[in-house]
């Protein structure tokens, strides 16, 4: 790793501060040029902790950039992941309160409830789908704690910002019908997302990584040489399969997953 113990905490720091104040810090990948992948979990770490010494509660994480565009986008080629707290889980249909995000947007994903504890490192597909107890249709709500676009430099958000900044998790929402992994073939769940009425965007399930199971295996092999695991009862996010939609206050965000449900919730 590029960056000291210092300097680790206190990039959470500022994230933590940065969430509490609702004003978005400068790119810490400009801060620290040298900054590594392994750095910025190490921050992401950090600001987690920084959490559950407050109080919270680990739920469960979620898998980000699991498309192939999103990743030549960032000129990476491997998901990021994030940790799921007890206050970012919201109720289907109910109201998220704008004024704790800065910016928000919200993507459409398969969650997957875990029965068995599935440890690394060598998870494979058929490892997720028999530890898993149910998948449920999903809205992940993103914010950015980091600027998008440096005000001088004109620079944008490196890979290196985005997973420090808890890969931009902020919520989440679940809802529709709850299915068992061997069902129905997962990459074939569709969702409709609409945006006050209005069809916003539309995928499959399948545009996560061929199969969003594929996703759950990498997380628990990538958290492995931690000593982590996933444990039974958490929730883990397998990834987005439509473009982030904007939302601000007002909005109303509805995912029709067709024959397994909806799941809808209210901005305001």
């Amino acid at each position: 790793m590029a960056l000291s113990t210092n300097e680790i905490r206190a990039a959470a720091e500022r994230l933590h501060q940065a969430e509490k104040t609702k004003v978005q810090i400068r790119q810490l990948s400009l801060d620290h040029p040298t900054i590594t992948i392994p750095d910025a979990y190490a921050i992401q770490s950090a600001w987690m902790d920084l959490k559950v010494a407050n109080g919270r509660r680990v739920r469960g994480h979620k898998i980000g950039l699991t498309s192939k565009a999103m990743q030549s986008q960032l000129n990476i080629d491997e998901p990021d992941s994030g940790v799921l707290l007890d206050d970012m889980f919201f109720n289907d249909g109910g109201v998220v309160p704008t004024d704790r995000f800065i910016a928000t947007r919200i993507e459409a994903e398969l969650a997957f409830v875990m029965k068995h504890r599935l440890a690394g490192p060598d998870c494979t597909i058929f490892d997720v789908l028999n530890a898993t107890d149910f998948v449920v249709p999903a809205l992940e709500i993103l914010d950015t704690r980091v600027q998008r676009v440096d005000p001088e430099t004109k620079a944008t958000r490196k890979i290196f910002d985005t997973i420090a900044d808890n890969a931009a998790n902020a919520g989440i929402v679940v809802g529709g019908r709850p299915i068992r992994p061997l069902d129905t073939d997962l990459r074939w769940i569709g969702a409709l997302t609409y945006k006050n009425g209005q069809l916003e965007e539309t995928g499959l399930a399948a545009g996560v990584l061929n199969h969003p199971a594929t996703a759950v295996a990498w997380l628990a092999n990538k958290i492995a040489p931690q000593g982590l695991a996933l444990e039974p009862g958490q929730v883990v996010l397998a990834g987005s399969f439509i473009r982030a939609i904007e939302c601000r206050k007002g909005d109303t965000i509805q995912a029709d997953y067709g024959a397994y449900g909806s799941v809808s919730c209210y901005f305001g």
